[in-house]
């Protein structure tokens, strides 16, 4: 590659790292993505988690309710184009077959691989597949270079800013950016989880006799005869005529930045799929020609590494419906807490009305100047990061640490020192909702 510097220079693919490079791109920088997989979008595409979960409340103006999404902008585009191509509905069938059975919207992950492709292209992104970062040098309170390992080779890249869109929050981490890892008594992140696909299953007998697929399960795993250790059997409908969508296994007490931890939990969480498809096959009628379709490229990892930021989310401010003076995105999704150690899930669900905003502070490790963290690594405790953590609001946070590089190179400032209430301006001119 004859470039080797830009404006700015995004690590991780996903759905952060997406709408950060776009809104760089179209804020007027050089923007190079890099991505360790072979298509963007991140756990949806690679990982299959699937819907996108609730981002909407519901407010009264005039004596009149209505919804207002909290996550727009880029979030919205997105789900504008994959309503355009005809293989996503934002709004349920009378059949029930565009959203899952809470009215989230199901989605195709192929569809959105072409049309992130394609939106980065349009924008003038320049985007590495299948390149792993492997190094990270700085200067005083600059990250100045960042380097991958490819099929080439190990290429470097320099940039004005760097952001780091990773989920794991790899590139704060090999900088030296400090980090809590999980919950602060024994620092268990929550479980991590394989998403799989079956087919030949009879739909509506499935659905009619969830219950007691549930009730048996659970009965067999008492018995211990069922090792997953979920509380129920998670499932969900997709947009592929014939096939359910499990997420539905559990790997405990596993540390999603360590790199043996994670291959051990792969292979467990395997052997979990061949146990729930085995369940299914033996004791119900609905699932005796069900056939494992696929189980996702990479285990879906709920929470890792959040960076000790200049301002860290805490579950009280979530609760209270804090809305920040520097506020750059918004969420009420319910504080979902898979037990780290075993079975059970606790929720918090907001009340119609209620949702907090997203301190900028929180995106900005304390250590340097030239990087910006988005996503589920932004700076918040296990519980927090519990509600903040879900697609709509990573694409959200992503957005904001894109528009705050483009603006930073306009003012000539570094990006951790970009004004908020023109960042705040910025982003709702672009029809992204602040608070």
């Amino acid at each position: 590659m004859s470039k080797q510097h830009f404006d700015l220079v995004v690590v991780g693919g996903g759905q952060a790292g997406c709408a950060t490079a776009l809104a760089g791109a179209r804020g007027g920088l050089s923007v190079l993505l890099v991505e360790a997989a072979s298509a963007l979008g991140g756990s949806a595409t690679n990982c299959l988690v699937n819907p996108f979960m609730p981002y909407s409340t519901t407010i009264e103006e005039n004596g009149e309710k209505r919804r207002l999404a909290l996550s727009q902008g880029i979030f919205s585009e997105i789900l504008g184009a994959l309503t355009e191509d005809g293989l996503f509905c934002a709004s349920a069938h009378k059949d029930g077959e565009g959203c899952d059975q809470w009215g989230n919207p199901v989605f195709c992950e192929e569809s959105l691989k072409v049309i992130l492709d394609r939106k980065m292209a349009e924008a003038g992104v320049r985007v590495l597949f299948h390149a792993t970062l492997c190094g990270v040098r700085t200067e005083g309170r600059r990250i100045v270079s960042a380097s991958f390992a490819t099929v080439g080779g190990v290429l470097t890249f320099t940039a004005d800013a760097f952001i780091d869109a990773t989920g794991d929050a790899t590139l704060s981490a090999f900088a030296g950016v400090a980090f809590r890892l999980g919950r602060s008594a024994d620092s268990l992140c929550q479980p991590m989880t394989l998403c799989f696909r079956v087919c030949n299953i009879d739909f509506e007998d499935f659905w009619k006799h969830h219950k007691e697929i549930n009730d048996l399960y659970k009965k067999l795993q008492a018995d211990g005869k069922i090792s997953n250790p979920r509380e129920n059997v998670l499932v969900f409908p997709t947009r592929i005529a014939g096939v359910l969508h499990f997420n539905t296994t559990r790997v405990v007490k596993h540390n999603p930045s360590d790199a043996f931890s994670v291959s051990e939990a792969e292979a467990i969480a395997r052997e979990q799929v061949l146990e729930m498809v085995q369940f299914l096959k033996e004791n119900f009628d609905c699932c005796r020609n069900a056939s494992l379709v696929s189980t996702a490229a990479s285990i879906g990892v709920r929470e890792s590494r959040m960076i000790e930021a200049r301002h860290v989310l805490t579950q009280e401010e979530l609760v209270a419906g804090t809305h920040f003076p520097d506020g750059i995105a918004a969420g009420n999704y319910d504080i979902d807490i898979h037990s780290p150690d075993g079975s059970g899930t606790s929720h918090y669900y907001f009340p119609p009305g209620v949702y907090y905003t997203i301190p900028y502070r929180s995106l900005l490790p304390r250590e340097f100047d030239n990087l910006v963290v988005a996503g589920r690594c932004i700076g918040a405790t296990h519980e927090a990061q519990a509600s903040i953590r879900i697609m709509p609001i990573c694409v959200c946070t992503g957005e904001a640490a894109g528009a705050a590089a483009a603006l930073a190179k306009e003012s000539n400032v570094a990006v951790a020192d970009v004004d908020a209430t023109l960042l705040r301006a910025r982003l709702r001119a672009g029809g992204a909702f602040v608070g």
